[in-house]
């Protein structure tokens, strides 16, 4: 719970093995590898996108996580925002336990006036790599994103790709940060600064 600050960059499909070479020898390891699934949720009338906010289920190796977070700022690349996670036991959401957790009253009323008639809206499918770094007195989770954003809209399938770098800081100075991310754009060509989340591809993919 509490804020999350990552740094997003979008990555060139053409730069994804030197991001990677990159990231091996940075951090001492090949990193870790796992496939995740997502499932995004808001009303008919996007309610919850309405109010800068986003709720999602993730299915992961250990199990199905819910995530509910506000969409925050975004300024080159950097993004800061409320974030609540919880466990649960299946793909289902437990809208109860996320209010328990959200502190943040507005998000709160949100998603307590969504809750009867949400709907799965779409998906991001995606294989994550991560690997993590320490970096002047900072730890950092550092991810290689790459798979698909996939939406159905009137029986028209539609898909979006993924292929982007984060940047999370798990303990330490948000500076330390931007020295990683300045480090990797000297080292990966074509790295731009992402303002756009995941759940915001999503919402224009069925937009579009």
């Amino acid at each position: 719970m509490g804020m999350e600050r990552e740094i997003k960059l979008a990555l060139p499909a053409s730069q994804v093995q030197a991001a990677t070479r990159w990231f091996v020898e940075r951090a001492g390891n090949d990193g870790h590898a796992i496939k995740l699934v997502n499932i995004y949720f808001d009303t008919p009338q996007l309610t919850l996108a309405s109010s800068r906010s986003a709720l999602r289920l993730r299915q992961t190796p250990d199990g199905w996580l819910q995530t509910f977070k506000t969409v925050g700022h975004a300024t080159n690349g950097l993004h800061s925002r409320h974030e609540w996670e919880l466990p649960v036991a299946d793909a289902k959401l437990d809208i109860d336990g996320l209010l328990s957790a959200c502190d943040e009253p507005a998000a709160a009323d949100a998603l307590k006036q969504a809750a009867p008639v949400l709907i799965a809206l779409f998906r991001t499918n995606f294989t994550r790599t991560l690997w993590l770094i320490d970096l002047d007195g900072a730890q950092i989770e550092a991810a290689i994103d790459q798979g698909d954003v996939l939406a159905e809209v009137d029986g028209e399938a539609r898909r979006a790709p993924i292929s982007e770098i984060e940047l999370e800081l798990k303990s330490g100075d948000e500076a330390a940060l931007h020295t990683l991310a300045a480090e990797l754009g000297k080292r990966i060509a074509g790295l731009a600064p992402d303002d756009i989340s995941k759940a915001q591809r999503g919402y224009r993919l069925r937009a579009s």
